[in-house]
């Protein structure tokens, strides 16, 4: 539905974002300043112990320093609660006391089916717990008390039982009035094509509601008594409530307890879930008689930043364990992975847990493998690579595999990671003298992959990356009137070290106080050697911003300068870092040695440059000019890269 102008404009002045983010968190009050609206937290989008997460009541915005999560109330409601943007302001409008817009006919008729179809299938699940407890439920408790749940793990789950009878609840609900059309619609019953009269979909089974994250029944999965049943678990189809693919079990239950800290895991079936949970794992969920889908992986990753799949020991659970990989690979980011515990062959969690206890599980979770290593495994089990040939084509493949990375760095990271495990590969053999002539004595070793890494990095220039900050830092200090000028592109900008991080932290946090000296303000929250340390740096002391602190106008040109150098030169590094993780064992020593020489040639430009009058500040569009220059110097690198991509050969 369209919502009127003003309205949203209206909802956010009434919301104060700060009681709406404290019913998720802890405040530090050691931090925050409640009566100017300034507020800071652990955050609860991804575990940290410190206060990162800032929230700024006046502006009803929130940002986290650490994973950068940042938005208004309604979008902070959507991510904490799992719910769409017109659930979102729903909730909000009631705590502000207004009055939603009248829905458009198709919208209110869509929401009141929604509406009644829970309410049918909340009726469903009380008829099924009700049906456990009778005598035709107990083989039912017999199973279950085997699997070792009782009473009040039962009553927890909500679990019941389906009699294996046709008519069972379809008779239930014709007793209450209910049309059976309403009971098929909800997937809890069958319509033949012949006409015929509507029929239980769920029969002989122990029964498991499905809630979604706001704890409302949406469907049901049953688990067959009979051995020879033609499916072992059955779920209920999709419906207007039931989207399996965007639904686990376990959902609300599981982001609780990962609010508070427990590991997110992902398990194979209800079972196990229950299993897990009742053993003291709460925050476990499962996907729905389907394998891991990418609006699943994405809802994963709104609760817990590197999940755990906990996958049986054997064939079935290793090959699930590469489709989830293939799936996440083009959709990691800097802090959004997935881990992997294996079973021990032919054992589920429930296996381990009866078996050896929770002790036995946690040491599983513990030692739980990157995504980089059970790739790895894929393409080097069972394989033997005796010849040029075969490490080829293995070079091949995995660099195949590593191009479907999206974010440069991690590709570059995962290609490093490979180049060490492919070392140890093949190191075995020639140590044992299988892999050619020795070395001779005194001749310089072959370049390895580190050695490639760090030139690459020196050619890219990272500590001057480090300075660039300095200078940025110092500048805005020195000149708070222009913070507000560029408090964008401060926010944006990814520090280098905790130390500037901090101090980035406390700029965006007292530049806006009326008359504050801000330089006096930090060393007094943190003591004089912070700001010591950055304005005793050679390249912070000689900048111009710095040199005459009383022009401001010079001091915007510096920072504009800086950031676009700053800035233009991080994006030459992604550039190098992604070929980088590319090359693998392409790149020869003559490669390599070029790589150094180009490394030099720009320290030896830098430093020539450090010398010059900084006349240039005088002219405005320096900065972009300047920015262009520094991405210049590494082009004869990158040919260099994509010419060893292209064939592994130099020139």
């Amino acid at each position: 539905m369209s919502l009127p102008p003003g309205f949203l404009d209206e909802l956010r002045t009434r919301t104060s974002l700060a009681q709406v983010v404290g019913r998720k968190v802890t405040w530090d009050m050691r931090k925050s300043n409640q009566g100017k609206g300034d507020m800071w937290a652990p955050c609860p989008f991804h575990q940290e112990k410190t206060a990162s997460f800032h929230v700024d009541d006046r502006k009803g915005y929130y940002y986290c320093f650490g994973c950068h999560a940042k938005g208004d109330a309604i979008s902070f409601v959507r991510e904490t609660e799992n719910l769409g943007f017109m659930e979102a302001v729903e909730v909000l409008a009631r705590e502000a006391g207004m009055q939603m817009p009248a829905r458009d006919p198709q919208a209110q008729e869509r929401a009141e089916q929604r509406s009644g179809l829970a309410e049918v299938m909340e009726q469903a699940v009380q008829f099924y717990r009700l049906q456990l407890k009778t005598a035709q439920g107990a083989p039912a408790r017999d199973y279950l008390a085997r699997r070792g749940l009782g009473e009040d793990a039962l009553a927890r789950w909500g679990i019941g039982y389906a009699p294996d009878a046709r008519h069972a609840l379809i008779g239930h609900f014709k007793d209450k009035g209910v049309d059976p059309a309403r009971v098929v619609e909800a997937g809890l019953a069958i319509q033949p094509d012949d006409g015929g009269a509507p029929f239980d979909r769920f029969r002989g089974r122990i029964i498991f509601p499905i809630r979604d994250g706001r704890g409302r029944a949406i469907s049901l999965g049953g688990r067959a008594l009979d051995p020879n049943a033609r499916a072992k678990y059955l779920n209920g189809p999709e419906t207007a409530l039931f989207d399996k693919g965007r639904s686990l079990y376990n959902l609300q239950g599981a982001r609780t307890a990962a609010g508070k800290g427990q590991p997110l895991i992902v398990a194979e079936g209800y079972m196990d879930v229950i299993a897990l949970a009742e053993a003291g794992f709460a925050a476990t969920v499962a996907p729905l008689g389907t394998a891991i889908t990418e609006d699943q992986l994405r809802l994963l990753w709104r609760i817990a930043p590197e999940p755990i799949i906990a996958l049986d020991g054997d064939t079935a659970g290793l090959r699930a364990a590469m489709r989830v990989i293939d799936l996440a690979l083009p959709m990691i980011e800097a802090g959004q992975s997935l881990r992997f515990a294996l079973m021990p062959e032919g054992m589920d969690p429930d296996d381990v847990i009866k078996a050896e206890g929770p002790a036995a599980m946690q040491a599983l979770l513990d030692a739980a493998q990157p995504m980089v290593r059970l790739l790895w495994r894929r393409e080097t089990e069972g394989k033997v690579f005796d010849s040029p040939e075969r490490k080829a084509a293995l070079d091949r493949d995995l660099r195949e595999v590593i191009r479907r990375i999206k974010d440069p760095s991690i590709r570059s990271h995962y290609g490093s990671e490979i180049n060490t495990l492919r070392r140890e590969l093949f190191a075995p053999r020639r140590a044992a003298g299988w892999g050619g002539a020795a070395r001779p004595r005194g001749a310089p070793p072959p370049a390895l992959s580190e050695t490639k890494s760090s030139l690459l990095a020196a050619a890219s220039g990272e500590v001057e990356e480090v300075l660039r900050e300095a200078v940025i830092l110092a500048t805005l200090i020195t000149h708070p009137a222009l913070v507000e000028q560029f408090e964008p592109a401060l926010e944006r900008l990814e520090m280098s070290t905790a130390d500037h991080r901090e101090l980035q932290r406390l700029l965006l946090t007292h530049a806006h106080d009326p008359g504050v000296d801000l330089k006096a303000r930090i060393e007094a929250e943190t003591g004089p050697q912070l700001i010591e340390k950055l304005f005793s740096l050679n390249h912070v002391r000689i900048a111009p911003a710095l040199r005459r602190h009383d022009d401001t106008d010079l001091a915007a040109l510096c920072l504009a300068e800086e950031l676009a150098k700053l800035d233009a030169a991080r994006g030459a590094r992604r550039e190098v870092e992604e070929a980088a993780g590319e090359i693998g064992a392409l790149a020869d020593e003559g490669l390599t040695w070029r790589l150094s020489e180009a490394a030099r040639a720009r320290e030896a430009a830098n430093r020539g440059a450090a010398g010059e009058d900084k006349t240039h500040y005088d002219r405005a569009d320096n900065g972009a000019l300047i920015a262009r220059e520094e991405k210049e110097r590494l082009e004869a690198l990158l040919r260099e890269i994509s010419y060893a991509k292209g064939d592994g050969k130099t020139r």
